[in-house]
């Protein structure tokens, strides 16, 4: 179960250079539900999603760098590039901030992952987190996959 909550953010942190950082490309193969697959540096995985918002179900298959590019060529729409920054938060959470590649250069989001649901609906964001669009589809990556260019 993932259970996450997401927020625009406007103004990056000043010492972003300071956390570690994984380049992301994914691909998705179906959006209701979704179905995608993802490099994260020399990582490849094949992922399922259920529908949901701040909870949904997640399943996540391991693939080869082979298998990854042969399914990358039969995904519909746009394919998501990001930088993703891994930013740790008290009480073992984690901010993961994704500042997006062309054709969605200059949209950041922020997510925190959570063991509750209780744990997500308790979770003050940081200040300099901007509006929080976890009840909204529009920012699901699947969807911006779908957003015409």
């Amino acid at each position: 179960m993932e259970i996450e909550r997401k927020f625009l953010i406007h103004t990056l942190p000043e010492n972003l250079d300071s956390y570690p950082f994984q380049l992301l490309e994914q691909a998705y193969l179906c959006t209701e539900p979704v179905v995608r697959v993802r490099r994260s540096n020399d990582t490849y995985t094949l992922t399922y999603k259920s529908k949901g918002l701040m909870s949904r179900e997640e399943y996540n298959l391991p693939l080869t760098a082979e298998s990854y590019e042969h399914l990358k060529q039969k995904a519909d729409g746009n394919i998501i590039r990001k930088k993703r920054f891994c930013i740790p938060l008290p009480d073992e959470l984690t901010i993961e901030l994704d500042l997006f590649d062309a054709p969605f250069e200059g949209l950041f989001l922020a997510e925190v992952e959570f063991a509750t649901q209780e744990q997500a609906l308790a979770f003050l964001p940081p200040d300099w987190f901007g509006e929080e669009v976890t009840w909204s589809t529009e920012y699901h990556n699947s969807a911006l996959s779908r957003r015409a260019i």
